[in-house]
C-alpha cells in the first residue's frame, strides 16, 4: 500500500492534466512552445505515473485492468473480474 499523500499528489497530477489538456492540445497545434512553458509543470501528461487505483502501488502495473499484479491475482481468484479465472490444463 502506497503512503496516503503519494496517491493524493498523483490525484492532483491527474485533476490538473485534465484541466490543462485541451488548453495544451491547441497550443501545440499552433507551435507555441513559450506559452506552454508557461503551463503548470504537473499539466504535462508525462509527469503521470501508472499507479494500482486500489492500493497506489507502482509497480507489476497491468494496464488493461489499471491495477497491481498483486490486486489482480487477489481479485481474479475471488472471481471479483469477470471473464478471468486460473488457467489449469
Amino acid at each position: 500500500m502506497a503512503k496516503t499523500s503519494i496517491k493524493a499528489r498523483q490525484r492532483k497530477r491527474e485533476a490538473m492534466v485534465a484541466q490543462y489538456a485541451e488548453k495544451r492540445a491547441a497550443l501545440k497545434a499552433a507551435g507555441d512552445y513559450k506559452a506552454l512553458d508557461a503551463l503548470p509543470k504537473n499539466a504535462s501528461p508525462v509527469r503521470l505515473k501508472n499507479r494500482c487505483q486500489l492500493t497506489g502501488r507502482p509497480r507489476g502495473y497491468i494496464r488493461y485492468f489499471g491495477m497491481s499484479r498483486v490486486s489482480f491475482r487477489d481479485m481474479a481468484l475471488a472471481g471479483k473480474i469477470p471473464g478471468v479465472r486460473k488457467a489449469s490444463w
